[in-house]
């Protein structure tokens, strides 16, 4: 594994228990300047997670609760009149910072939801003309409760496909479990985590030498082969979009280069492809009866999909 990635896990791992496989995702979502939606129950870790994140990397953190009263200035800013200089300045919203994790995404308001969401795809925030650029790198980590449906907004198809990845912590093991006991009897355990394991920096050069990881022609066949397949298919209503061809192609570039690996291989598109394309697929009811969970319906297209030969 390359070496700054497994410090920056380690250091993730001293608050979070286990979950390796979720926190290398994360991180591959970081390197490919993606945002996640995590759908999980209450009290599995997730403000956890990306606070350790945000502590690991030394940048700005902030969390914002979604309600149904938050509004789009409180993700977005606004200006407001200065009694002392009789001119108008900006006040920061929510998203000025490295990484945000909006809690609860779905009991937001469709037009939060939108601020949000705009906020992720341009990078910037435009508001009564001047355009405000956000700080690099930006992750939004999102949740939602998948239990709960009282007082929440469903996110439209559209915007799902907005998010890079979509993950899930799961409960803990009974061991894990213990360790979690034994952590948070003295302290809060984000307090283990004493200095930055890297740099913004280091994560915008890493960054750049994603982007140079080769992808072969067998490679692409097979990723465009993998998304076809869910297009037009009886059990699907709604299939994986170019955006996610493209998150795809990107996310198998990432794990490579964890791995460091300059070219990428068709293990690397099979280990990100449920996280990256099953939250972009609607089933049909057919498909919902054959395979229950979209996830289920990403693995079997991953099962009947012919992997290429590497030469």
């Amino acid at each position: 594994m390359n070496h700054n990635i497994s410090r920056l896990a380690d250091s993730v791992g001293k608050v979070i228990v286990g979950k390796e496989d979720t926190v290398l995702k994360l991180i591959a979502a970081l390197l490919c300047e993606g945002h996640v939606l995590l759908e999980d129950v209450p009290g599995v870790g997730k403000t956890q997670l990306i606070t350790a994140l945000a502590r690991s990397i030394g940048g700005s953190f902030k969390r914002i609760q979604l309600t149904p009263d938050v509004m789009p200035s409180d993700i977005s800013g606004f200006t407001m009149l200065d009694s002392k200089s009789g001119e108008f300045v900006y006040r920061e919203g929510a998203v000025i910072c490295n990484f945000l994790l909006a809690d609860e995404i779905n009991r937001a308001s469709p037009k939060v939801q939108s601020a949000l969401l705009e906020a992720m795809e341009e990078r910037q925030i435009s508001l009564d003309g001047e355009t405000h650029v956000l700080p690099k790198p930006f992750l939004v980590m999102a949740t939602q409760n998948p239990v709960e449906t009282y007082g929440t907004f469903h996110l439209p198809e559209a915007q799902m496909d907005r998010f890079f990845m979509k993950l899930s912590m799961g409960y803990p093991s009974e061991s894990e479990e213990k360790s979690i006991l034994e952590r948070t009897e003295m302290h809060n355990p984000i307090e283990f985590i004493t200095e930055a394991a890297m740099t913004v920096d280091d994560i915008t050069a890493m960054q750049a030498e994603v982007r140079q990881v080769r992808v072969s022609d067998q490679v692409k066949d097979y990723i465009v082969s993998l998304v076809s397949m869910t297009r037009g298919d009886r059990n699907t209503v709604l299939g994986v979009s170019p955006r996610g061809s493209i998150s795809l192609y990107k996310a198998a570039k990432a794990f490579a280069y964890i791995y460091e690996r300059e070219y990428v291989t068709p293990d690397d598109v099979k280990a990100v492809a449920v996280p990256v394309l099953a939250h972009r697929v609607i089933l049909s009811p057919q498909g919902k009866t054959a395979f229950g969970t979209s996830e289920d319906y990403i693995r079997s297209v991953l099962a009947d999909c012919e992997v290429p030969a590497m030469s």
